[in-house]
């Protein structure tokens, strides 16, 4: 069995849509010599990637809550920063507080909201113990761990997705379907280069690009192999290129790792052996 995405069959249908014309450009598409096929994902990867899918969901929903909360406080004059951590820290205060402007029916609603808030986390926080324990147990994602940037939630979401890599040829192949390559739109023999093409799993990319957002700002680039370059382009381009930058990098290299089955090597121990 081989499976093919949808847009790569949709070129070969020649008319109006229906069952004897779908299965005619799926036959002719599948017996080009250079078309691209959907590798299968085994039993694990389909867990992984569901336990990934449900964590995806319960942040949505946490967002959700926190901004309802905030948006019924600010109807009461109570303004909060941006950061969740000191609507947090206020909730108690809030919730105990008899002397600000919420009624009884208002009070007992973010009580409930503040309840669901505290039920979503401990659900995260299971799930994101239940990550760990995987990353710890799968061989290639404790191999990528090694790479900076890249935690559990990310090593186990490129485990996931491309299991050991074989569906890639090369690590550009990688970041192209994660969608971190320049957009081309290139004729005439003049190559202009867009924004990033955002193609493929919007999850991976997510998460990859806030990996990297910890590495360019936690690493000691004076220590760090990679140091060097980060500055030299963080010299010439603005913060967010350079983040996007670095998980392009990132996922050549998470996908180098996977695919040869060795050990992650920074460039100077490389040298040093």
């Amino acid at each position: 069995m081989r499976l093919i995405a949808a847009q790569f069959v949709k070129p070969f249908v020649k008319s109006n849509k229906n069952d004897f014309v779908d299965a005619e450009a799926i036959a002719e598409a599948v017996e080009r010599k250079n078309m691209r096929f959907v590798p299968i994902k085994t039993d694990d990867q389909l867990d992984l990637q569901a336990i990934h899918r449900v964590r995806d969901r319960l942040v949505s929903r946490r967002t959700a809550v926190i901004n309802q909360i905030r948006a019924f406080l600010l109807e009461r004059g109570m303004v909060f920063s941006q950061r969740p951590a000191s609507l947090k820290a206020a909730m108690p205060d809030v919730l105990e507080n008899a002397e600000n402007d919420l009624t009884p029916m208002m009070r007992k609603l973010i009580d409930r909201l503040w309840d669901e808030w505290k039920l979503v986390e401990e659900q995260l926080s299971e799930l994101g113990d239940e990550l760990e324990r995987i990353s710890v147990a799968d061989a290639g994602c404790t191999r990528i761990r090694r790479i900076p940037g890249i935690g559990p939630v990310v090593a186990t979401a490129i485990v996931a997705a491309i299991g050991n890599g074989a569906a890639f040829r090369k690590g550009r192949e990688f970041s192209a379907w994660l969608g971190i390559v320049p957009r081309q739109y290139s004729t005439g023999g003049k190559a202009k280069l867009l924004g990033i093409s955002k193609r493929g799993n919007v999850y991976l990319r997510k998460i990859l690009i806030h990996g990297a957002r910890a590495a360019v700002l936690r690493i000691k680039r004076d220590r760090a192999p990679i140091g060097a370059w980060l500055d030299r382009l963080d010299s010439r381009a603005p913060k967010n290129v350079v983040v996007v930058a670095m998980a392009n990098k990132l996922a050549r290299i998470a996908w180098a790792v996977l695919s040869s089955g060795e050990e992650y090597k920074p460039a100077d121990v490389v040298l040093a052996a």
